[in-house]
């Protein structure tokens, strides 16, 4: 209260300690704040501009949506006041006007065009500011400040070429007006192909005439930069940029460094071969004494990665991976698998990385990285002999490395029998006996730091020994019964049915515990599941009001409750949604349907969404749309949720998706079913709504889809 007594004096010593405390002690989530709009009001009509400027500095620091609302009136008619010092505060009071009320934009649009005719500084940055946040708030807007573009691109050569003492900063005339500039430059022209190319000569002008020697050069530099990327600038112009950015990365400062290295990730999409000749200095970051340097360049290098250097990357990425800290070796192992997956030129060098992976990472591994591996062996069977032996050698050696050792465990039990043969063409053969492999995963099953998932799977490859060894076999049931009254539930569950294997069913035992076979896959190239009849947790759509959803539908042309969205349901095999009753194996028969490419959905700002098709031939009628969603930017996209829908003549049911978290750089996918009905035949039309968070930033986006394959509906 005395705040507001302050600032209803007529004093003006008063009204500077009222606006000074009022700023400082409240804010915008306190009524209290409104007790001052009437004092505000009066003092922007107030005819000194000083006690004006204390009225503008306060609005623009704690208005509210009302007091705004209110108070956009004076400020508009101060924007055309002639005192410089109150229109300077007056265009950044209108800022954060428009900030708070966007549907104001419209009373500040004319105004702000005629303060880009001022000649001070201090009015044009104001000015230049406001325009920008008007295109922000506003695309529309955009068009009536593109016909101001020839006085930008006038004004920032002016800057340039006219040294001004007064507005320097370490040898650069007004460095922050020039950052203003170029945004505003980038904002016109990242949809209008003409502005580009307007500024196209000005941007290189900027690039080779701006001092690099400071700070306020290197900011200029870096909005360039940035510019040039966000805009569809001339391939030259894009190539300069990356020089740029070659040269932040020769800085000493390691600010600029990691400021290079980000921007880099922007621009390997589109200029691969440009950023690959700095692949040398980047991959030197990976050695930096910075842990914030040593992640951005880690990113960086795993974009880089092809066909052509994936054998010299994986040398120092692994490299990397065994002096890091913890908290990168996580990423780095997984991007590692990623990269080998996507680019290894052989089977066997796939393995061989991977478990080098396993080696130097430890516990640091993504869960599913030992079935990963298992399924690479399973798959490699001319390589079995050689994957054998080497992982037995390093077992022998340090069995530390759980992930590693429950890999080596798995793969001795189905292939001890090739360990015992000693026939290897790729490494020289070991000459192990039957014993000398049981002391091995014996001393894995004793030691204290083996998990009881490496028991697990110790005890289970023992088991299998069983049957590849023929003169340890009661060395084995004495192992497999000592477990039988193990503390740990699981193992002891175990050990009791491999008791019960050899003691009730020991006829059964070689059928039982034979080679693992290869994996079946289905048409669409999924694994086919051993049980399909046994109930299970399944997701069943449920339909929203209409009222919720036409955002949604509009534009399908007509109206529709088909939009679904996956609710987990306890319910049996659903069934009954299927005609004749069949179940989702009946999409798998025998009969090879007709095959459908792939059909790209999205692909913009790193995600990328494909759908593939199944049209089983004993329903045509049905369509079974498989959705798998990748995240190729540089950051992660959490809570990603997916919804559909369709026109009314068609059913959809949008089941589970498998997760909510897409890593950066490709790392995992998000897979979701989509069922189709579709009796009438009817041209298909999709409409798809998809909502993430990123960096902090909720984004969500609406794509329709009517590019569907003639095969998915005919």
């Amino acid at each position: 209260m005395e705040c507001l007594k302050l600032i209803a004096s007529p004093k003006f010593t008063d009204k500077r300690t009222g606006y000074l405390g009022a700023m400082m002690l409240l804010d915008e989530r306190q009524d209290a704040h409104l007790l001052i709009t009437n004092s505000m009001k009066r003092d922007l009509e107030h005819s000194s501009p000083l006690i004006q400027g204390l009225a503008l500095c306060t609005l623009a620091c704690l208005g509210s949506t009302e007091m705004c609302r209110d108070l956009s009136g004076e400020v508009e008619r101060l924007l055309r006041s002639s005192t410089t010092h109150v229109k300077k505060k007056a265009v950044l009071c209108a800022v954060h006007i428009i900030r708070k009320v966007p549907e104001l934009i419209e009373m500040f649009i004319p105004v702000s065009e005629e303060l880009l005719g001022e000649k001070r500084h201090g009015v044009w940055y104001g000015a230049v500011l406001l325009a920008a946040e008007i295109c922000l708030k506003h695309p529309e807007a955009s068009k009536r400040f593109r016909k101001l573009f020839p006085l930008l691109l006038q004004k920032l050569r002016h800057i340039m070429s006219e040294y001004s003492p007064e507005h320097a900063v370490s040898g650069v005339t007004d460095p922050f007006l020039q950052v203003r500039l170029l945004k505003l430059m980038k904002i016109l022209g990242q949809h209008d192909e003409s502005v580009c190319d307007a500024m196209g000569d000005l941007l290189a002008q900027v690039s080779t005439c701006t001092e690099t020697q400071s700070n306020a050069g290197n900011a200029v530099l870096y909005e360039t930069v940035l510019t040039i990327v966000d805009t569809k600038s001339a391939s030259g112009l894009r190539v300069l940029a990356v020089n740029i950015l070659g040269r932040f990365l020769l800085s000493n400062d390691k600010n600029i460094r990691y400021v290079a290295l980000t921007s880099l990730q922007r621009l390997v999409q589109t200029d691969n071969a440009a950023v690959q000749r700095h692949r040398a200095t980047i991959v030197e970051f990976l050695r930096h004494t910075d842990t914030s340097v040593n992640r951005r360049a880690l990113e960086l290098c795993f974009a880089l990665v092809n066909e052509t250097n994936i054998r010299v990357m994986m040398k120092e990425l692994q490299r990397f991976l065994q002096t890091c800290s913890p908290d990168l070796k996580e990423q780095c192992a997984s991007g590692i698998f990623l990269s080998a997956e996507r680019f290894s030129p052989s089977k066997r060098w796939h393995i061989d990385t991977i478990m080098e992976t396993l080696m130097r990472a430890g516990e640091s591994v993504r869960d599913d990285a030992v079935s990963h591996l298992i399924n690479l062996v399973r798959e490699a069977t001319e390589l079995h002999a050689y994957i054998v032996q080497r992982l037995f050698k390093a077992v022998r050696e340090d069995i530390g490395q759980q992930p590693l050792v429950q890999v080596a465990s798995w793969c001795i039990g189905e292939y001890g029998d090739l360990l015992l043969l000693g026939s290897c063409e790729e490494v020289t053969p070991l000459q192990v006996t039957e014993d000398e492999v049981l002391d091995v995963l014996e001393g894995i099953l004793q030691s204290h730091i083996s998990t009881p998932s490496t028991r697990a799977y110790t005890l289970t490859a023992i088991m299998k020994l069983s049957t590849r060894f023929k003169q340890c076999i009661d060395r084995i049931r004495r192992v497999v019964s000592i477990y039988g009254s193990c503390h740990d539930v699981e193992l002891q569950q175990r050990a009791v049915e491999y008791n019960a294997l050899f003691k009730k069913y020991d006829h059964m035992r070689p059928a039982i515990l034979e080679k693992m076979p290869m994996e079946e896959k289905s048409i669409a190239g999924e694994s086919v599941p051993e049980e399909s009849n046994k109930p299970h947790q399944n997701q069943i759509s449920t339909k929203q009001p209409v009222s919720e959803v036409t955002d949604l539908l509009g534009l399908l042309g007509e109206t529709t409750d088909n939009l679904t969205t996956p609710i987990p349901i306890m319910v049996q095999t659903v069934t009954q949604d299927l005609p004749n009753g069949g179940s989702l194996l009946d999409l798998l028969d025998d009969t090879p349907a007709p095959a459908l490419d792939p059909l790209v959905v999205y692909d913009k700002d790193g995600l990328y969404i494909e759908f593939t098709f199944l049209r089983p031939p004993s329903n045509p009628a049905l369509l079974v749309i498989t959705s798998c969603s990748t995240n190729n930017s540089a950051t992660d996209m959490t809570d990603f949720q997916m919804q559909a829908a369709v026109p009314k003549s068609v059913q959809l049911q949008l089941q589970a998706p498998s997760g909510s978290l897409l890593g950066a750089f490709g790392i995992g996918s998000i897979t979701q079913c989509i069922r189709i009905l579709n009796p009438q035949k009817v041209s298909l039309k999709m409409r798809l709504r998809f909502a993430f968070s990123q960096s902090g930033n909720f984004v969500q986006e609406t794509r329709e889809v009517s590019n569907f394959p003639a095969g998915t509906w005919q």
